[in-house]
């Protein structure tokens, strides 16, 4: 049983939903989550949602801790560094790496890795391609490493631009999928069998164009059937609609049989959605009230495979 669990590898995707601290960074948007600012973000609140989101990584597994975890919305390094030294994540071997993007508000994306199961190789923030006077979209995290067992892993992390900006947010979503299977179309080209995983927001369900073009590069879309053990049918639900708007792809020489993906979706992480007589996603505020029991209005998504 042992030996089994080591082989496992698993990893962990979730939207932090604004997982901001609460100093102003001149050059960015940011003065909402300042103590001044309309959500008064104080550093109480921060420190609290800080270790909700630990909570939620961590019991993401039972018998071992996530060998990979990648996030979306977090601001900046001292984010990073107070959730790994400052939450239930401390004295765990954990490390990480993140862009550094043009976003307005100042959100990237990270991967935090278990240096004792995942060793970086090498790391890069990829811009997208296109011409943007505004909106930039965010970088794409690119790391490749070694994993348990010796096998080389190719890891993608993004977090592509929401539906709020309509035809134009399409356009730059289409963008962010066309810079990252340029990539893939690269890495294929030096290994016809590669180990690659695609996750993130990518803000689009799996029958649209952006998802549907990455599985013509290689790729397989595993989240496409997962689901919650609780109640839940995707991973974001607005409205009292359920959908996987945060995936995991997979390159063909990972093994389909012994990989599994699900939504994971305990009865913390979840609330009553009287209007639409549901359950969803336990957000850190109801407008503009926080919750402290609150996390995302994204559930995790995790990926295991051998």
């Amino acid at each position: 049983m042992l030996s089994l669990l080591l082989t496992v590898f698993t990893i962990v995707e979730l939207n932090c939903e604004n997982l901001f601290n609460c100093y102003h960074d001149s050059l960015k948007n940011d003065l909402e989550f300042t103590p001044g600012g309309k959500r008064m973000w104080t550093s109480g609140k921060y420190y609290k949602k800080l270790n909700n989101i630990a909570k939620t990584l961590i019991s993401c597994t039972d018998e071992r801790i996530p060998d990979l975890m990648a996030l979306c919305e977090v601001e900046n390094d001292s984010v990073m560094i107070h959730l790994k030294r400052r939450t239930p994540l401390k004295g765990l071997p954990y490390d990480y790496l993140m862009t550094h993007s043009r976003d307005e508000r100042g959100i990237d994306v990270a991967l935090i890795y278990n240096t004792l199961t995942f060793r970086p190789l090498a790391k890069q923030d990829i811009p997208i391609k296109g011409d943007f006077e505004q909106h930039v979209p965010r970088d794409i995290l690119y790391v490749k490493g070694i994993k348990t067992g010796g096998d080389t892993l190719h890891v993608f992390v993004l977090h592509a631009p929401s539906r709020i900006n309509g035809d134009e947010a399409s356009v730059r979503r289409m963008a962010t999928t066309n810079t990252l299977t340029a990539v893939i179309d690269s890495i294929y080209s030096a290994d016809k069998n590669p180990k690659i995983v695609v996750t993130g927001d990518f803000n689009a369900s799996a029958e649209e164009a952006p998802l549907k073009e990455i599985e013509r590069h290689g790729m397989y879309n595993i989240t496409r059937e997962a689901k919650g053990c609780n109640g839940a049918k995707g991973s974001y639900c607005y409205k009292g609609f359920w959908e996987t708007i945060d995936n995991f792809f997979i390159s063909n020489s990972i093994n389909l049989t012994t990989t599994k993906c699900r939504i994971h979706d305990p009865e913390f992480l979840l609330i009553e959605d009287k209007r639409y007589r549901d359950i969803k996603p336990r957000r850190s505020f109801v407008g503009l009230r926080f919750d402290p029991d609150g996390v995302s209005d994204h559930l995790p998504v995790v990926l295991s495979f051998e």
